[in-house]
């Protein structure tokens, strides 16, 4: 009988034992269940922060980027501004020329018209060399000034050139050939041209010359004596020879 509870009490040992260790094989893995749901717990929230902390960076950085635009398009909006305010400037500035022009041009007019009126008289009055050439000028200027195609500032360019021109005539020594009525015969002659102080012809034979008086606006015929005179002045106004002294008639200057 004492054997048989002997074993009895062996075998329910060995069952506790068994039990025990099965128990603590299961809280074992348990526990390391337990761990590995941590671990995975804790690396799932180490995922999730790390993704966070990357969204948060690239909202940052993204941040930052839309801060330096802001930065350079205030930049830019300073630089439109000052470009504006100077545009603006420059378009009031252009309204007042567009003014101006407007009262000038209303002005200029009756000027030109008055210089052209002047200048027909001047030339009527003037030693009448290049006669014809001389009053055409003054009627194309005429017909300039009526003219609605041209700007008021090259009709008073033209007209200022015209006067410029009548200026240098006065400075200038020339030749040229035109017809002149001597002893009621159109005649062929060389004129020869010095400033406004002489207007004298020739014709090419030499026979006859003469000088223009301009007090009593008439032609008075010359001597021989003057022929050779005026051939060599003919022949310099032609640069045909060189600077030389010439003997011709001039009326004396008169008393202002």
């Amino acid at each position: 009988m004492r054997a048989i509870r002997n074993g009895a009490l062996l075998v329910s040992t060995l069952g506790a034992i068994f039990t025990a260790e099965m128990v603590a094989g299961q809280a074992v893995d348990q526990i390391i269940a337990a761990e590995d749901r941590r671990i995975q717990q804790a690396q799932a929230s180490q995922d999730a922060i790390d993704g966070i902390v990357d969204e948060t960076r690239e909202t940052v950085d993204e941040y930052r980027g839309i801060v330096k635009e802001i930065e350079g398009l205030r930049v830019y909006n300073t630089i439109l501004d000052r470009q504006i305010e100077a545009q603006e400037q420059e378009l009031r500035e252009l309204r007042i020329s567009i003014d101006s022009v407007t009262v000038i041009e209303r002005q200029i007019l009756p000027l030109l018209t008055r210089m052209i009126d002047g200048l027909e008289r001047f030339v009527a009055l003037d030693v009448p060399f290049l006669a014809d050439e001389r009053s055409e000028r003054v009627a194309g200027l005429r017909e300039l000034l009526n003219r609605a195609n041209v700007t008021a500032a090259e009709k008073f360019r033209v007209v200022m050139e015209a006067w410029q021109i009548e200026n240098d005539y006065g400075r200038t020594i020339f030749a040229y050939t035109d017809e002149l009525t001597i002893d009621d015969a159109v005649r062929e002659v060389d004129f020869l041209q010095i400033g406004r102080v002489a207007l004298i012809y020739q014709t090419p034979d030499g026979v006859n010359s003469g000088v223009w008086d301009q007090s009593n606006r008439v032609w008075v015929s010359l001597g021989s004596e003057y022929r050779n005179s005026i051939r060599e002045g003919l022949r310099l106004a032609r640069n045909q020879v060189g600077p030389s002294l010439l003997l011709i008639p001039v009326a004396a200057p008169e008393e202002g």
